[in-house]
């Protein structure tokens, strides 16, 4: 990534989180380490649906693309209008859907799209009362294929806080395999990486 393209970036994620705060979890784009990392949780065989949740500025996006290569599709569900705008300039091959995710379902009808085989979450969950929480994962869960994955990040910094240990709690009663990745420190703040299957 060109320097004055990482600038570009980091001005929309500042403005963005200057905007909705309550939207941002992060004090800086996540790095490349984790959005490898998170990448490699994508199938890499067949035609599989990747499926992004609050994808920001698309950090974890061209990992995820390149290991999808030509199969398969790509789409993001993103709430901040002005994000949208920012991933449809910038990743003209990302299908990005502006919406709230708490409505999945209905967005993904709307879009034409039954079942996802992986989706690859970036919201910010220690920021969100427990029951939306909740809701959020009940709506990730019900576009899953039996056998998708789903991908989160979450932040060191905020792990003993109620809001994250209710989180993972969320995270257990929504599916039936709870993973945590290992930590990421080579990210600020250092990030854990959970990996979910099988939806309950």
């Amino acid at each position: 990534m060109s320097k004055r393209r990482k600038l570009r970036e980091y001005w929309t994620f500042l403005s963005s989180a200057a905007r909705q705060p309550s939207t941002v979890g992060a004090v800086l784009p996540t790095s490349q380490h984790v959005a490898e990392a998170v990448a490699a949780f994508v199938p890499s065989s067949g035609t599989p649906t990747v499926l992004e949740l609050g994808p920001g500025t698309g950090r974890l996006s061209e990992p995820i693309q390149r290991r999808l290569g030509d199969q398969g599709r790509h789409l993001a569900v993103e709430i901040d209008p002005k994000m949208v705008r920012y991933l449809q300039r910038t990743k003209p091959w990302l299908r990005v859907i502006e919406g709230d995710a708490t409505h999945l379902r209905k967005l993904l009808d709307d879009a034409g799209v039954d079942r996802v085989d992986a989706v690859i979450s970036s919201i910010p969950w220690t920021l969100l009362p427990r029951e939306k929480q909740r809701e959020l994962l009940h709506e990730a869960a019900s576009v899953m294929s039996a056998d998708g994955v789903f991908t989160t990040v979450t932040y060191l910094t905020a792990l003993w806080r109620p809001s994250s240990q209710k989180f993972v709690e969320a995270l257990e009663d929504s599916f039936d395999e709870v993973t945590p990745r290992a930590t990421v420190w080579r990210n600020v703040p250092p990030a854990r990486i959970y990996a979910c299957r099988r939806p309950r």
